[in-house]
């Protein structure tokens, strides 16, 4: 796990892509507002997602009818597409996406505006968790001198029990040395 610092960054680069792609999606997708006396500007709406007639036979996959065949497909004859593939016009296929209905574009906006609120709240978190905040600069250093003296003390008694180990290994050592196989 990274340090809090790493944290916040990570989560202010996330609120920062956040709010990126919410001031795109407000300006690529919103719906046009009607002036009243003036002709409307606003494209043609989008029409909405045919419903699937029947769900497809399992075991199919993108209109791949082999599936069905037990030993394979009977002949190699490359599958006829789903639907006919229309031409685009020029002008609509180097356009913006279509303006989203104002019901779906609403809760969208509700949606990218939660998601902000909750990110901006994991960053106050992780501020409020980092260290210092509400002691000054002098009870810092002073903590940091008292730490400073515990790891030196810390160090002392771990050289102190290094000396022992190594005085118990030569004991051990000389021990062994003394002792007899026995036949």
């Amino acid at each position: 796990m990274a340090d809090r610092l790493t944290q916040l960054q990570d989560a202010i680069d996330n609120q920062l892509t956040l709010m990126y792609a919410s001031i795109n999606y407000i300006k690529t997708r919103h719906p046009y507002g009607e002036i009243p006396g003036q002709p409307s500007q606003a494209p043609p709406p989008a029409p909405l997602p045919a419903p699937a007639l029947a769900p497809p036979p399992h075991g199919l996959t993108n209109g791949d009818a082999s599936a069905l065949e037990p030993n394979g497909p009977a002949h190699s004859a490359p599958a006829a597409p789903a639907a006919p593939i229309r031409e685009q016009p020029l002008e609509q296929r180097d356009s913006s996406p279509p303006p989203e209905r104002p019901d779906a574009f609403n809760a969208a906006l509700h949606e990218l505006a939660r998601d902000l609120v909750l990110q901006e709240q994991q960053i106050e978190l992780l501020i409020n968790s980092l260290p210092g905040l509400g002691n000054s600069e002098v009870s810092q250093e002073l903590r940091m001198r008292e730490l400073e003296t515990e790891l030196r003390e810390v160090e002392v008694a771990r050289a102190g029990a290094e000396e022992e180990r190594e005085r118990m290994v030569d004991a051990l050592g000389e021990l062994l040395a003394g002792t007899r196989r026995v036949h």
